[in-house]
């Protein structure tokens, strides 16, 4: 799942973006309105976290014009603004949330979950494959009940993959997933990933398949996939 952290305190975004990738979130994170505008223009985003004293373009500003262009994903504000009107004048904008600095990280890791679970529309966060379970709100897997150890990186890929089990997707595809735009990654990374996660799920009958030129793909082999 991949945010967008628009905030012009370098200090503040870094400590937000390393805590957000802890919970295996994607960050890209820009300094000024104007960028967050055109990233979300550009790319695709799950969610916004969007502060509102940003130089170049205000974040109330981004928020008009990302409603305006009638798009859906949710926003949540971050401001050192507490006043009541202040909140209500966001949320009629459109925004979902409205969150005041210091926030504490529990509760932004909280409030970024439940957005992004009712943006995506997911009723049920238990995705069964076979013999793999996937417990996308809790963040863990398990392999005809037994645990997997796996590490941010290898959940942020299972679960890419699980949610389009038998589709083939493009490595570039995964990539924009799992990496965020400002990481430098090897030429391999994403081979080696893969290949640590293979070794993990073929004992219960879960493959990621390659197909030359194409991508990878998801495959349980259990009749019981579901």
């Amino acid at each position: 799942m991949r945010i967008l952290l628009a905030e012009d305190d370098a200090l503040l975004a870094d400590g937000l973006a390393r805590a957000l990738r802890q919970f295996s979130y994607i960050v890209d994170q820009v300094g000024d309105g104007a960028s967050a505008d055109a990233w979300l223009e550009s790319q695709d985003y799950d969610l916004v976290i969007l502060d509102l004293g940003l130089p170049r373009l205000e974040g109330s500003d981004v928020l008009r014009r990302l409603r305006g262009r009638r798009q859906t994903l949710p926003v949540l504000i971050l401001s050192a603004r507490d006043a009541l009107e202040e909140r209500v004048r966001l949320l009629n904008l459109g925004a979902d949330d409205y969150l005041v600095k210091p926030v504490a990280l529990s509760e932004l890791e909280a409030r970024v979950r439940a957005l992004i679970r009712r943006g995506r529309a997911l009723p049920d966060p238990v995705l069964q494959l076979g013999a793999l379970r996937l417990d996308t709100g809790g963040k863990r897997a398990f392999l005809a009940d037994t645990p997997l150890e796996l590490t941010a990186r290898e959940w942020m890929a299972l679960e890419f993959l699980a949610t389009r089990a038998n589709r083939i997707i493009s490595k570039e595809q995964i990539i924009d997933a799992l990496y965020g735009w400002n990481e430098d990654i090897s030429p391999n990374a994403l081979e080696k990933l893969l290949s640590r996660l293979r070794a993990k799920l073929e004992p219960g009958g879960v493959l990621i398949r390659a197909v030359r030129g194409l991508g990878y793909y998801l495959e349980c082999t259990d009749a019981t996939n579901t």
